[in-house]
């Protein structure tokens, strides 16, 4: 019997051969890297060539849910992850989603599946109750992600009739995916994303269009007693919060558009400036004054959620009318203040075409800010962009290159590669705001440091979820601490970065945090599981995983300080304007004290770090392949 929590099986799916395997899952393994990301990234490490090209198929794309997954009670179980080599970055790569996909893979009787191999036609996989299949997609390739998974559910329904059909839960590319726009990202319950990193070009390299999944199992709960005990405590706890029990129920993740923008750090027009004039127009409070649908708004929160974020809106307005789910707080950004646009129903529009298309939209707005730039820079011929007025504040322009994007038309294939490659093709490296070739998010860091630190060092590219430190440095949470210091940043972003990979790997929201913290988390484990773990062994667990992670990218590419940095507008160019005025982001020193607190050596774990978390066998392979640092 497998610990309170788990299946106990992977799934793994050959697609070159079209063989499909049932796996048993060691517990001493879930005890050591719990499930989700932390699962994901031991797998690759054991199985795949970190030098491997990702869009070949030596790359594996692993879909996985942690112990918490579908756990009833719980504050935010609705989430599953995709981890795999980045085509973005070329790091290990994990990029998370919710829904009710993740819950559903669950029951039908997984942990994880591993995808290997590539078919040579288009496939997609059907799970239900412990059983999988590989089915013909040709009908479904060039389609987008709601027809796509619409099409599924009805091709299934004579399968396992109408009621069952319809608790399918879909999870798919859309014709960014197929053609390997390395910003392209996989779509499940048609507006959920696993956003960043190009996981929708993984999977249409290897013809996989999509997984369908229905189960009926019910995860086990190992000690009843306390599980009702910390539940009730964690629901408690999420109430008392102003943020997770009025400010994301009622305004969504968009409530953070004019805060962030009242301290001078909304980055806008590609990073020129961190305040925008016409952030109101894009807010949370204008979202849910104007264009929200309360009634389907309730359909769209996650599996098991008492927080209830989720966002379904409408736009009536032509030439942008539309319907879907979000907007959310990175995407008003990416593709509003970053391009300059504050129309509302265009930047909507744009969100509802990339959730069908499969763009992840952090990366898709900045990708077009670096083209807005670099045209009013004058690097982009006139002609690349086939009549369209590409200048900042254009959501027609926005939309328009949404599409082109997907279909790698015209301009859109240089867009299709992402910010970094679109502007060293056209002679402006430096334009691209990125880390680690992945676009950076809604926060700039010259007046959040902290921030800027978590960015530089963060193992999956550009990231504000590898490290939240806007929680302490600008919303006060667990307190508030000076965001314009550098001293004493590193500890926090450390430790933000051990309890967030634990976390990860348990797979829950990371919204949780805004109401507990690893002591809470800790005990949630342990009563799902059966377990003993505390407060210290889990974010051991998170401090393997991260140095894990880093090993895989040293192995990769060569990782180490010279890419723990930042673009150079953020390291040498004062804020012009606004409450950060004058601040750049001082990252050296706190880079020092960072691999301090590690156990890093220019940016690389040293063999005593790693063999005090138990990775003997990866300091084993760094120094065979001389790695290692003294």
């Amino acid at each position: 019997m497998p610990p309170g929590g788990y299946a106990g099986k992977i799934l793994r799916v050959n697609l070159t051969d079209g063989k499909i395997y049932y796996e048993e899952l060691p517990e001493d393994v879930l005890r050591m890297w719990i499930g989700g990301r932390g699962l994901g990234v031991y797998i690759m490490l054991k199985e795949v060539n970190p030098k491997v090209d990702p869009l070949s198929p030596g790359n594996k794309a692993i879909v996985a849910t942690g112990p918490l997954t579908g756990i009833p009670g719980l504050v935010a179980p609705g989430r599953w992850v995709s981890i795999t080599k980045s085509p973005l970055t070329n790091t290990i790569h994990d990029s998370h989603s919710g829904g009710k996909f993740g819950p559903e893979l669950k029951f039908a009787g997984f942990d994880a599946i591993i995808v290997e191999g590539a078919s040579e036609k288009p496939v997609y996989l059907w799970i239900m109750d412990g059983k999988a299949e590989i089915r013909d997609a040709k009908h479904l390739w060039g389609k987008d992600t709601h027809s796509t998974t619409d099409m599924i559910i009805e091709e299934l329904t004579p399968v396992v009739g109408r009621d069952e059909a319809e608790k399918i839960r879909v999870a798919t590319i859309g014709p960014a995916g197929e053609n390997l726009a390395r910003i392209a990202c996989i779509i499940n319950d048609k507006s959920r994303a696993a956003g960043r990193g190009g996981h929708g070009a993984v999977w249409g390299s290897k013809k996989l269009k999509a997984i369908a999944v229905r189960g009926h199992g019910k995860p086990r709960i190992a000690r009843e007693d306390l599980y009702k005990e910390i539940v009730s405590k964690s629901i408690e706890l999420a109430r008392k919060s102003p943020v997770t029990s009025e400010a994301l129920p009622k305004y969504g993740t968009a409530v953070l558009v004019n805060i962030i923008n009242a301290h001078g750090i909304f980055p806008t027009r590609n990073f020129q400036t961190g305040v925008f004039p016409g952030a109101p127009d894009i807010s949370g409070e204008r979202i849910a004054e104007t264009i929200m649908d309360w009634e389907k708004q309730k359909e769209e929160i996650c599996w098991g959620c008492v927080i209830g974020c989720a966002r379904y809106t409408r736009i009536t307005k032509p030439p942008f009318t539309g319907e879907g789910g979000g907007p959310e707080y990175e995407t008003v950004w990416a593709l509003g203040a970053e391009t300059g646009t504050n129309d509302l129903a265009a930047v909507s529009k744009a969100n509802y075409l990339c959730n069908e298309l499969g763009l992840d939209t952090i990366s898709m707005g900045v990708t077009i800010g670096t083209l807005m730039e670099l045209v009013e820079k004058g690097k982009v011929p006139k002609e690349k962009l086939r009549g369209l007025n590409v200048t900042w504040g254009n959501g027609e322009a926005v939309v328009e290159l949404v599409w082109r994007t997907a279909y790698r038309s015209g301009i859109g294939d240089d867009l299709a590669e992402g910010a970094l490659r679109l502007a060293q093709k056209y002679g402006a490296p430096e334009l691209a705001m990125v880390v680690r070739g992945q676009e950076l998010p809604a926060y700039d860091p010259r007046g959040a440091k902290g921030h800027g630190l978590a960015y530089a060092t963060s193992n999956r590219g550009g990231c504000h979820l590898r490290a939240y430190i806007i929680s302490p440095e600008i919303l006060g949470l667990p307190q508030l601490i000076d965001r314009f210091a550098t001293t004493g940043k590193a500890k926090w972003v450390k430790h933000f970065q051990d309890v967030f990979a634990a976390l990860d790997s348990l797979v829950v929201c990371k919204f949780v945090t805004f109401s507990y913290w690893s002591d809470v988390l800790a005990a949630q484990l342990s009563a799902v599981t059966g377990w003993d773990v505390s407060v210290e062994d889990f974010e051991v667990i998170g401090d393997r995983i991260w140095n894990a992670e880093r090993v895989f990218n040293i192995l990769a590419f060569g990782d180490g300080e010279e890419y723990d940095t930042l673009p150079k507008r953020l390291l040498e160019e004062p804020m012009p304007e606004g409450p950060a005025k004058g601040h750049v982001v001082e990252l050296k020193p706190m880079l020092e004290e960072y691999y301090q607190l590690r156990g890093w050596v220019k940016g690389r774990p040293t063999r005593a770090t790693l063999e005090r978390l138990g990775l003997k066998w990866l300091a084993d392979r760094l120094e065979q392949e001389g790695l290692l640092p003294g």
